[in-house]
């Protein structure tokens, strides 16, 4: 439904706050000293507001005005109008200006472990609103894109303070309607894998043909089977029954522990850690510092679970 639009004709604002305060003040002078103007300024804007509206307003004597009968018909919906303003303008002013915490961390980590917490933060931080930026690229901490950063790697970021979250490992799991028992039943089943993406391209990543290698396996195709270019996606085609997926155990914990997903054996490969990163000044700034403990919250919610 279209809204109506209402037009309202009305004098000018200043000459309708002149007569209100000149009302309520009953005399020009006082009036012109609460609105920081001339007696003159107040004269000549209610003349202009009488000549607007065809009556007289005030009877003007030598010390004192007065109203007159159209005055006190005009004088109470004004005073109300300018309270209800001033109270308005008022409680604007004592309003709390909320804040803003910027963290930016990967799909995977930000799908399983932050998302599911975020009522959380607003439960710890009453002031402060969160934005999640989840993304596989790191972003550039120092132009301001995001005040704080989870990254995944050896823990080396030059110009970064570090604060080191978990540790990671990889295992195969899958659905539990699969009925996978050994290692030897793989390659009757689709693998899973996912694409690190050109930010891991140096470091060293758990990837099936790393894991056959370890497992000392050589009678099935480690290449073969579904690719998605994000590790959030193959989480969700594992719990799907898709296939056998080499996931993390870090993101992967409650469906664990729910039975959504088994790890039906090992060999589990070592990864690397999860830190939280932000610029080594920007340590002390409120929007790090909740971000800092929001993040060691849901770290320590997560492992309780």
């Amino acid at each position: 439904m279209e809204r109506l639009r209402v037009t309202r004709r009305l004098p000018p604002l200043s000459s309708l706050r002149a007569f209100e305060a000149a009302a309520r003040q009953e005399s020009f002078k006082r009036a012109a000293a609460e609105l920081g103007v001339t007696p003159t300024a107040i004269s000549h804007q209610i003349r202009q507001l009488e000549a607007a509206l065809e009556v007289t307003l005030f009877m003007r004597q030598i010390r004192k005005v007065t109203l007159t009968a159209e005055g006190r018909m005009l004088y109470p919906a004004l005073r109300h109008a300018f309270d209800a303003m001033a109270e308005a303008v008022e409680a604007v002013k004592r309003r709390p200006a909320r804040q803003l915490a910027t963290l930016s961390a990967t799909v995977a980590f930000t799908a399983k472990l932050l998302v599911p917490r975020v009522n959380s933060f607003r439960a710890r931080h009453p002031g402060w609103d969160l934005r999640l930026h989840a993304s596989d690229d790191p972003v550039d901490l120092h132009s301001g894109e995001a005040d704080a950063a989870i990254r995944y790697g050896r823990g080396n970021y030059p110009g970064l303070t570090t604060l080191p979250l978990l540790r990671d490992c990889f295992a195969p799991v899958c659905s539990p309607h699969l009925g996978l028992g050994k290692p030897e039943d793989l390659p009757g089943f689709p693998l899973i894998h996912f694409e690190w993406g050109a930010a891991a391209a140096s470091i060293e990543t758990a990837t099936w043909p790393a894991w056959k290698e370890k497992a000392g396996l050589a009678q099935f195709d480690a290449e073969a089977g579904i690719t998605f270019n994000d590790e959030a996606s193959a989480i969700e085609a594992a719990i799907a029954g898709q296939g056998v997926a080499l996931l993390s155990l870090a993101l992967v914990a409650s469906e664990l522990m729910s039975g959504a997903l088994v790890q039906p054996f090992g060999p589990v490969l070592e990864g690397l850690s999860y830190d939280l990163v932000y610029p080594g000044s920007a340590g002390k700034r409120p929007p790090v510092a909740v971000l800092r403990d929001w993040v060691m919250a849901v770290l320590a919610q997560a492992a309780a679970h």
